[in-house]
């Protein structure tokens, strides 16, 4: 069975909370009892961000920092569980696909796998519909498929008083289902997926569901997504 997963839309909940707080119960539920490698690679200074994340989450969770390892994808090959950070999604699949981070997940199915903005792009099939500026080229777009579908985190709605002339997130979900017909679950702030075992819930807030041809889904908080671990590509 692979190893649980939990996917954050963001770090800093909407209304200025403390970092992680909705989520500070899950996670040191979800990442109780076993020593958790930070992955900083989405960020540029791995040790403030380390630090920063440490102090965040607390001492309930053993968080070490991955960066400091002098072989850090033979850690991550036997690593119970991985917290991968968010900031720039390119960067992050660039640093991990260098460092044979990439194939370190890929072959250890049974780590426990935490990630926030950047690292829950990571978790998907494809970092296809990440927001970021693409600031480095990460040598391919295919990422760690922990969950068979798209998130779209940091989900913004279309402000209809907005005279913003560029595309809204909805439109840019659309265009990425003009080529690939995969789900996308996108995440409003402070809102997370966890999947244990076969189950899939979101929580924390409110998201949207995106599939081809269909019009977009409203997802209260509690509800069962399970079905979407049964999809195929």
């Amino acid at each position: 069975m692979p190893g649980d997963v939990l996917l954050l839309s963001n770090s800093h909940p909407p209304g200025g909370a403390e970092p992680f707080a909705p989520a500070r119960d899950l996670l040191a539920h979800h990442l109780a009892e076993r020593p958790v490698w930070f992955v900083p690679y989405a960020r540029a200074d791995h040790d403030d961000y380390f630090t920063w994340v440490h102090d965040a989450l607390g001492p309930r969770i053993d968080l070490r920092p991955l960066h400091r390892e002098a072989e850090p994808a033979a850690t991550l090959a036997d690593a119970a569980a991985v917290f991968v950070g968010g900031g720039n999604t390119f960067r992050l699949l660039h640093d991990v696909r260098r460092l044979g981070l990439l194939d370190a997940l890929h072959a250890n199915p049974e780590c426990r796998y935490t990630g926030s903005s950047a690292g829950t792009n990571l978790a998907c099939p494809t970092i296809r519909t990440t927001n970021d500026m693409p600031i480095l080229d990460p040598g391919g777009l295919d990422a760690l498929a922990r969950v068979p579908f798209q998130v779209n985190p940091h989900y913004l709605d279309p402000d209809p008083a907005s005279t913003h002339q560029g595309e809204t997130r909805e439109e840019r979900i659309a265009e990425f289902h003009e080529v690939d017909p995969l789900p996308v679950v996108g995440l409003r702030e402070g809102a997370w997926l966890h999947r244990t075992g076969d189950t899939l819930t979101l929580d924390g807030n409110t998201a949207r569901l995106f599939r081809r041809n269909q019009e977009p889904d409203e997802l209260a908080a509690g509800t069962d997504l399970s079905w979407l671990l049964t999809i195929s590509s």
